[in-house]
């Protein structure tokens, strides 16, 4: 098991899975401008979010051969999120443990860790308790228990969001998952509003010190054509159509190609709800794997820095963060920048998030080309 700052942690040894991301976090934090007190802070709570498995030898394989939270079975990946005229906010998404033990264990430790942060940063976590039956049923199905996710704040405190899987009772069962949990928690009609989807991939709750705490599905569109993107959210003031299509067009594919279809990995959207009442989500955010759709990082680095431009964000901190996660030449391989989103809230300025890959053990060779093929009938 894992307890949380009871004594100050010895830093990981080197050569270790522990330190490989520790020393990215600590490069990530300096680069957005958290303090030097915030990035000893933030770096310590991953090494023991991490437990035992932060001192694995990066000699070894990955201890969750079956975890999917990055390409190469690393249970860490950063994010850096954009907003014209403001630092961008730091975030990283880890499997509590390392996953290590198998999903049932797995989803106990991720239970344990939130519970501690709980307690550690003053926050409750009544919502996740009421579904905890949902989705840590005694016998579950894989590839995910929990995930946690940490907004880094100045300050040392940051904000928690955890993932869960709906599938965990069973595939069959997910949409009778989503549909009872959202009901739990009194968004009785949020169902009801979510785009047609090939899959329900995760149910998400903000936890800790949110304005407005969201609880967030999302869902996975495979074989979409790039056109298709134009329809896929339902938040009410949302991005139009065009804005859809232009982002997506220009993260997988920069030149016309208006029949193109996505039919690697899928394109992924989230609809968040804040209130119960009218059923209808408040904000929208559309996730393009371009690590599929590039053929090196340097490629979709371009991309990334094309559309923060559009966005009036400056792209030099996502260049420097970059540098921060790894030394390799970028045309060495594919999927360091695993996706680009592009996040709209009510009352809010669009956002734009990049999400890197730590690539602890492997680095995913690039490929000959990063086109997209026709759709059928065309």
């Amino acid at each position: 098991m894992i307890a949380l700052r009871r004594t100050r942690p010895a830093p990981p040894r080197p050569g270790t899975l522990g330190a490989h991301a520790v020393g990215q976090l600590w490069r990530l934090c300096r680069v957005v401008g958290l303090s030097w007190a915030d990035a000893a802070a933030y770096t310590e709570i991953l090494a023991e979010m991490l437990g035992p498995v932060a001192e694995r030898p990066l000699g070894l394989p990955p201890a969750a051969p079956w975890s999917f939270l990055s390409d190469d079975r690393t249970p860490v990946e950063f994010s850096l999120s954009f907003v014209a005229g403001a630092r961008p906010t730091l975030r990283m998404v880890l499997e509590p443990g390392g996953g290590i033990g198998g999903l049932e264990q797995s989803g106990r430790t991720g239970l344990q860790v939130v519970r501690e942060l709980a307690r550690l940063w003053g926050f409750d976590t009544d919502r996740l308790d009421e579904l905890e039956d949902l989705f840590f049923p005694a016998a579950p199905q894989g590839p995910l228990a929990l995930w946690c996710a940490l907004e880094l704040l100045p300050g040392g405190v940051p904000k928690v969001k955890v993932y869960l899987n709906p599938a965990a009772s069973g595939p069959e069962r997910a949409t009778a998952t989503v549909r009872e949990a959202l009901r739990r928690l009194g968004h009785r009609q949020a169902f009801a509003a979510l785009p047609e989807n090939d899959r329900l991939l995760f149910f998400a709750l903000d936890l800790g010190q949110w304005d407005e705490p969201r609880v967030k599905v999302y869902t996975a569109h495979h074989d979409l054509p790039v056109a298709a993107a134009s329809g896929l959210s339902r938040m009410a003031g949302g991005p139009d159509a065009a804005e859809l299509e232009a982002f997506l067009r220009a993260a997988v594919e920069p030149g016309d190609g208006h029949d193109a279809l996505l039919d690697q990995r899928p394109v992924q959207g989230c609809h968040g709800f804040t209130e119960t009442v009218s059923g209808l989500p408040s904000c929208y955010t559309l996730y393009v794997p371009i690590r599929d759709y590039a053929r090196h990082d340097r490629e979709a680095l371009d991309r990334a820095v094309v559309l923060l431009r559009r966005y009036g964000i400056d792209p030099d901190r996502l260049v420097s963060a970059v540098g921060a996660v790894t030394e390799r030449p970028l045309e060495d391989g594919v999927g360091l920048i695993a996706y680009l989103a592009l996040a709209h809230q009510q009352g809010r300025a669009p956002r734009v998030t990049a999400y890197l890959a730590s690539e602890a053990y492997e680095v995913r060779r690039p490929t000959a080309s990063g086109s997209l093929r026709a759709a059928a009938g065309h």
